[in-house]
This record gives C-alpha cells, structure tokens and sequence, in this order.
C-alpha cells in the first residue's frame, strides 16, 4: 500500500492542503487541512468521512464502532447509496458502490480557496454480475465553509437505466431529543416504522423514538435545529426528490455491531436522496447530477 500512497500523493496531492493517508492498510484517505476547512475522504466507497468548517465543531458523524474493512461499508459520514437505495432482494443493501475502491480522477483548489476533488468508478465484470448496465459514475467533493457533494451519473450504454440513490448524510447532534429537522412541513411521508403508511409533516421533525421517513416530492433545504449545539445545519440540494430523515433509537441500535450503546442521542440522518417512488430514469448518454450543499448557521 507504501507505493499506492507515494503514487497517490506525487500525482494528487496539494501542498499544505491535501495528501492522502491510511484509515486502515490497505484504505487511502484523502486528508484535506484549509483555512476554511478541514475533511477525510476515504476512496473505498467515495465515502466523506468528515467535514469541519474552521472555527466550528464537526458536522459529520462516525460512530466510535465504525469499521473500516475492504468491501465492508461505514457507519457514518456519507454513504453513497447507488443505483439503489435501500433493500434489493438477494442484492447489497444500498447499492455496490459504497463498498467499492473509487479512483482519483483529479484535485483542485479553486478561486474561492475551497479543496476540489474528484473520484469515479466505472462499470465492469463485478458491477455487471449485480446490476447489468454500462456508467460512469463520479463524486466531486468541493470543502470550504460549504461542504459541496455532487454525485454525477452518465449512462455509457445505449438503453435507458432506472436508478435510486442517496448521500446517506449523518449529522453530530448535542441531543437528539433537542433536534428538530425544519423545512418539511406539509410534505407527504412514507413512514417505515409503521409498515410504510402514508403519513403527512405537521410541523417540525422531532424525536422521541425510532424515526425512519422517507419525505416524497421535496426539493426544499431542509435544517437541522441542534439546541444543544448552538447551531443550525442546513441541507440544500438539488436533482433530488427525497429527503429521508432517520434515527434508530435504542432499541434498533443493540442490533448494530458497528454502533456503540447510546450513539443514536448524537446522530441524526438526514439525507439527499431520489428514493421510493421518485426513482430517476438516466436516458442513453444522458448525465445526471445529485447535489446536497451543508452550511452552519
């Protein structure tokens, strides 16, 4: 791994702003240190591991039982759910891109003094015996006092692909019975916890059990109001239909391994999604992007 490193570092690496490291051997991490931010970006699974604006505590959860192993995915950070979001019979929960190694495909600092960096993955035998369709796919990660995430679909083949996906976004919150999600009031819901009843939003999202929605028909910014933070993050997006807000609570996260007891009073997801009934059809050589923009108010 030494030499995938050098190899990494003399062709992406940025002085005083990025080089790359190791989470465990064997899993790169591009580490990212600016005057407006700093991030961790793991190239298995194209995964933002964290993002702290300067000045400010971190934004991103990782649980303390996270594990990093080859094709095994993070709890925490951002998870990329692709080309489907959630349980696929005798397929990977979420996708297969969020256990997969993503190559560099480039590094940048732009006008505004915020790290670019680019990644991809590619269809090829593996993807195919999962899910038979030709993609590029790419994850262009902007971090500044904004944290920027495109997620960039093109359909290489020659039919139309059906796709879900999501930035699986995991939030630190103080309290999580001190939080409240704004910005979906009226908003149609399909509740999984009650057997994916159709519910509606009165007012804001608040928490006093297992939580888990997926919000229909909503392109709005939705914001995290985290009073015993002191803060407020707000969630922009764009090419994005859903919002799936979630907390397992107690009881659902004894049956997490890589998730320690009482974690779930500190994390909150609320995540940029195309998901249930608002699945996207990508054209032959048609592209298209998923983009969630995360600020501190």
């Amino acid at each position: 791994m030494t030499s995938t490193l050098d190899t990494l570092n003399t062709s992406f690496a940025i002085a005083n702003a990025l080089h790359f490291s190791e989470a465990n051997p064997g899993l790169p991490v591009a580490e990212i240190h600016t005057p407006l931010a700093s991030a961790r970006v793991a190239l298995h699974g194209g995964h933002v591991l964290s993002w702290q604006p300067a000045g400010q505590k971190p934004v991103l959860w990782v649980s303390k039982a996270a594990i990093f192993e080859a094709g095994k995915p993070v709890r925490g950070g951002v998870p990329v759910c692709w080309p489907w979001f959630g349980a696929v019979p005798g397929k990977p929960m979420h996708g297969f891109v969020r256990t997969m190694m993503w190559q560099v495909r480039g590094t940048d600092i732009d006008a505004a003094g915020q790290v670019v960096l680019r990644l991809g993955i590619r269809d090829d035998a593996a993807t195919r015996a999962l899910w038979d369709r030709a993609f590029d796919l790419e994850m262009v990660v902007t971090v500044g006092t904004t944290l920027t995430m495109a997620l960039i679909t093109r359909n290489t083949g020659d039919v139309p692909m059906t796709i879900t996906q999501a930035l699986h976004t995991y939030f630190c919150t103080g309290d999580i019975t001190q939080t409240v999600v704004q910005g979906l009031n009226g908003d149609s819901y399909l509740d999984k916890v009650q057997n994916f009843a159709v519910c509606q939003q009165s007012g804001d999202v608040r928490f006093t059990g297992e939580t888990d929605r997926i919000y229909t028909e909503t392109a709005a910014d939705s914001l995290i109001n985290d009073a015993a933070g002191g803060r407020t993050i707000r969630i922009a997006k764009q090419g994005s239909e859903t919002t799936v807000v979630w907390n397992p609570w107690a009881e659902k996260e004894k049956g997490m391994v890589d998730m320690a007891a009482g974690e779930y009073q500190q994390m909150l997801c609320v995540e940029t999604c195309n998901a249930g009934p608002d699945a996207v059809t990508v054209a032959a050589g048609e592209t298209r992007s998923l983009v969630a923009r995360i600020s501190v108010e």
